[in-house]
């Protein structure tokens, strides 16, 4: 029986499923993300998550004709490598020893910037099935993509969406886990949120011109595990939390402006932890904001129905249908 794989390797966890050829999911498996020492430790988990779904499934190895694989990250689809923003190595081959596992020549491995697969997933499992869409993560960084006039756009290398470095912030206050400064990443990621929390309270960074920043919190400001969950929990409840929230919410609303400019989507989907664990207080902002920010069309900006599934189900969609994820490849 043949049999289709998709896996998703992000900066925290790594999942694999494998499908029949109809599509039908027939088992997954996680595993945390190895942060080091060197690149290809998170090559052997991607293969040792692989290997953990076929042994679930009763799979041979042998019998997965393709992969699409979802990686965050910079790619050099030439080399069939990824180079992680936020996983503390350098390259990770993935093209080369995923084929090798699998018996497949190299054809059959599919990879895709994570945020391609997850715009992938959007348009082929959707009900309706725009030309015109994006697909955005806010989570450990930020991306998109995007589809325009029926296309997923790759760009040079894949590379196509990275829009979480767009440029938001002229005067570069905020370090970007790429090594650049001011991006959008840098002050709405669920890695950076806190960092700039701490920016704000400490009076390094300006706050709203118009809104003085609260000098008293409830926020673990000092404490090394403050993380992004701490400042989106105290919401409503701590004037600094809320000045946070509403300081990324100002950013987001011009990186997803910046976003419909250049692309003119109808609908951007949005998933990533940050906005599927506070959807209300991630989106609804953005809604508020984007109509006066605009001059174009004004998109619907909708929580991703696909939730954390999202760009392991389009990563196997660009299995199944060789590396296009357009549905109609797979019905015919």
């Amino acid at each position: 029986m043949a049999v289709y794989a998709g896996v998703d390797l992000g900066a925290t966890n790594i999942r694999a499923i494998v499908a029949d050829a109809d599509g039908t999911v027939l088992g997954n498996a996680r595993q945390a993300t190895p942060q080091g020492p060197v690149g290809t430790a998170v090559t052997d988990a991607v293969l040792d998550a692989i290997r953990a779904v076929a042994l679930e499934t009763n799979t041979d190895l042998a019998s997965i004709e393709a992969v699409g694989v979802g990686a965050a990250g910079a790619l050099d689809l030439a080399a069939g490598i990824v180079e992680p923003t936020n996983v503390p190595v350098d390259r990770v081959p993935l093209v080369g020893p995923v084929s090798n596992l699998v018996e497949a020549d190299d054809h059959s491995i599919h990879l895709h910037n994570d945020t391609n697969a997850g715009c992938i997933g959007e348009r082929f499992y959707a009900d309706r099935n725009p030309d015109d869409m994006a697909y955005l993560t806010v989570s450990s960084g930020i991306g998109a993509g995007v589809c325009v006039d029926g296309k997923v756009l790759g760009g040079w290398d894949g590379n196509a969406g990275e829009v979480g470095h767009l440029v938001v912030d002229p005067e570069m206050r905020r370090p970007c886990g790429c090594g650049k400064a001011g991006h959008w990443e840098a002050y709405c990621s669920g890695n950076n949120i806190p960092r700039y929390a701490e920016d704000l309270f400490s009076g390094e960074i300006d706050g709203n011109a118009t809104a003085e920043v609260p000098t008293e919190t409830a926020l673990p400001v000092d404490d090394e595990d403050f993380s992004a969950a701490d400042v989106f929990a105290h919401a409503g409840e701590d004037d600094f939390a809320d000045h946070v929230i509403g300081r990324v919410a100002d950013w987001n609303a011009i990186g997803i402006a910046n976003t419909v400019h250049a692309f003119a989507p109808l609908v951007i989907y949005v998933g990533g932890a940050v906005a599927l664990n506070n959807p209300d207080l991630v989106l609804d902002p953005v809604r508020e904001r984007l109509s006066e920010m605009v001059f174009i069309n004004v998109p619907e900006i909708e929580l991703t129905e696909l939730g954390d599934d999202v760009v392991v189900r389009g990563a196997l969609a660009s299995a199944l249908t060789g590396g296009t994820g357009d549905r109609r490849d797979f019905e015919r």
